[in-house]
């Protein structure tokens, strides 16, 4: 099994966790907006301490890689970036569109997900899944970011649909009247722990990369990454 850490901030939320093969050893998660540069490497440590394991015991590093907050998601990928660099481990980029579908499948069994996050400027950061089991989310179609208006209404009104994220929650009436949908006004935000799950299935099919190759995920075309100084 595969010890991985996985390390989120890419939306109002800020969470942790250690898992070992599909065993959840230690997580943090705590809604946090504009404090995540104050708590993300406390949690960590705090994460490591309960699970008695070593940053240098740990197999992978995840991230969750976005969309999200432009800052959450540079936070992110700058922690990970500079642990990874240090202890000199492989890195495992999540998408937390992925990751919420999948948490709506590991809380309440729903395996047809539309999650939706608030991309502010009147759009939403679009993503729809089919969850087959812990580990395993499938696209249905590419992720996007999108007026909330239109773009569901193609969706097969005889499959069971969940919603989540706080897309639902600024737009209920435009996104409801394309879609027959039970939204889960609860599980808002991603979780770590969904991250790390989704990040071993990647472990197990080798799609790991080195710590210059942590990229976020934006969506929108004008935003540009700058990775570490003195990195190529």
């Amino acid at each position: 099994m595969s010890k991985i850490l996985a390390i989120d901030t890419s939306t109002e939320a800020c969470s942790v966790a250690l898992v070992d093969g599909q065993n959840v050893l230690a997580n943090r998660y705590e809604v946090c907006p504009r404090e995540h540069n104050k708590k993300v490497l406390v949690m960590t440590q705090q994460v490591l301490d309960e699970a008695q394991v070593s940053l240098d015991a740990v197999d992978f590093i995840a991230y969750g890689a976005g969309p999200g907050s432009f800052t959450g998601v540079r936070i992110t990928a700058g922690i990970v970036q500079g642990l990874a660099f240090g202890a000199k481990k492989p890195v495992i980029g999540v998408s937390s569109l992925a990751a919420m579908a999948h948490q709506m499948y590991r809380l309440h069994n729903a395996k047809n997900v539309i999650a939706a996050i608030d991309a502010r400027m009147s759009e939403i950061y679009l993503g729809v899944y089919r969850v087959k089991s812990l580990g395993l989310v499938e696209p249905i179609e590419d992720e996007k970011v999108t007026p909330p208006e239109g773009g569901l209404s193609h969706f097969n009104q005889s499959d069971e649909w969940h919603g989540t994220g706080t897309g639902w929650q600024t737009y209920r009436d435009e996104l409801t009247c394309q879609v027959k949908v039970v939204v889960d006004d609860e599980t808002l935000f991603p979780n770590a722990i969904d991250i790390a799950l989704l990040a071993l299935e990647k472990a197990n099919k080798g799609q790991q990369q080195s710590a210059e190759h942590v990229v976020p995920t934006y969506l929108r075309n004008d935003v540009a990454w700058k990775k570490m100084p003195g990195r190529e």
